[in-house]
């Protein structure tokens, strides 16, 4: 196993993809390990080599005792860069990842290429992440399980994918109580607001419209507004994104962080950017099987509507998806575009995009403004849908 020592301790790293590739350096949550990125990887590992390091308290990485800091975790990381003989880089990190990356980014100017900051902040609550390392101290990290749980996963993706929301819960609860506390206050007394105009590398923040610990509003927003031309993508997750939205997330990581021979032009880059939108709202398997079916004349036509639709205007950040679910329910009920209506009521029912009585909502308004027929034909065609779904889950019970 690799590992890095700095100051006698010993840090945890993975190296993969091909040599000849940019690399792009992976930082975890606190409260996880490097395998966060687990179903991340292999979206990425076409473009790029991943540098893996399970942060100091965390995974294989040791744990030593007392408080540390992003200075120290920062620290870390270039030590494990070293070691890996990587002299400079892209980052990529999830909440303390995000931190720790800024921290890089400030500290260290010329190892770092870039920065995504996933679902993270430049300021917490020190009074809250005090009295959360004290808990941790005195009586371990299973007593803050329950609260970390709530806002790692969304609700919707824990219903389905239960196995894996246990599995991060087993492995905080596994972790060092002394490594969770050690980064915890790192993110406690960090200062990295007032010193994130400093930071002249492109930089993209992705929030996560689910994410309850650091969401858009109150944390993203003020990275944005520091960081001199910071862009920003909203993702459907809540705060472990690598583990709800993996291919969306990666889309959005290959869109940003472009290789530096030009090889990618402007067009692509379009694409693949409102690529991560129509993931984000109809799913991967809808996308990719209607990827599947472009022809050589129906192909340029996909490509205009995935930049122009689903990369300016579903990107835009002045409305969520779910109010923009109801606008294209109420419009193409209005223009009798069943086709088009089918598809949007199946995979906002489907994604957890809208609940079936806010549907019927939509759909009583609309008879109103469109008509009674329109509206008719609407509750039937849903109506079809819901009866569908409803057999499926039936057939896996």
């Amino acid at each position: 196993m690799p590992f890095a020592a700095r100051g006698g301790v010993r840090l945890y790293w993975k190296l993969d993809g091909a040599p000849d590739l940019p690399v792009l350096v992976l930082l975890n949550s606190i409260g996880t390990d490097m395998a966060l990125w687990d179903t991340t990887v292999p979206h990425l590992l076409p473009a790029y080599r991943l540098l893996r390091i399970d942060t100091r308290g965390h995974g294989a990485s040791d744990a030593p005792d007392g408080d540390y800091s992003l200075g120290m975790l920062a620290d870390d990381i270039v030590a494990v860069m070293d070691a890996a003989d990587v002299e400079r880089a892209a980052v990529a990190g999830v909440s303390l990842g995000g931190m720790i990356a800024m921290e890089l980014g400030l500290r260290y100017p010329r190892r770092v290429k870039a920065l995504a900051l996933i679902c993270t902040s430049a300021a917490m609550d020190a009074s809250a992440w005090a009295a959360r390392i004290a808990t941790v101290r005195d009586r371990g990290t299973t007593a803050i399980s329950d609260l970390a749980m709530g806002r790692f996963l969304s609700p919707q993706f824990v219903a389905t994918h239960a196995g894996v929301a246990e599995s991060v819960r087993q492995g905080l609860i596994a972790m060092p109580d002394a490594g969770y506390a050690g980064c915890g206050a790192a993110i406690r007394d960090m200062a990295l607001i007032d010193r994130l105009p400093q930071i002249a590398v492109p930089t993209l923040v992705l929030a996560g419209d689910r994410d309850t610990s650091t969401p858009f509003a109150g944390h993203g927003e003020h990275i944005v507004d520091a960081i001199p031309h910071a862009q920003v993508v909203h993702l459907d997750a809540a705060h472990l994104a690598p583990i709800e939205t993996p291919a969306a997330l990666a889309a959005t990581l290959r869109a940003f962080l472009s290789p530096d021979d030009g090889k990618r032009d402007a067009a692509e880059t379009l694409f693949e950017a409102g690529l991560v939108n129509r993931r984000r709202v109809l799913g991967d398997a809808w996308v990719d099987a209607s990827l599947a079916k472009r022809t050589a004349f129906t192909a340029d036509f996909q490509a205009m509507i995935t930049r122009i639709a689903w990369n300016e205007i579903w990107g835009r950040p002045g409305l969520d998806d779910r109010s923009r679910r109801f606008i294209v329910l109420a419009i193409t009920l209005a223009l009798g575009r069943w086709e088009e209506f089918a598809l949007h009521v199946r995979t906002g029912l489907m994604r957890h995009g809208f609940t079936r009585e806010e549907l019927k909502e939509v759909l009583m308004q609309s008879a109103i403004y469109a008509g009674v027929p329109a509206a008719n034909t609407a509750f039937a065609e849903a109506g079809k849908i819901i009866s569908e779904l409803d057999s499926a889950s039936e057939g896996l019970n």
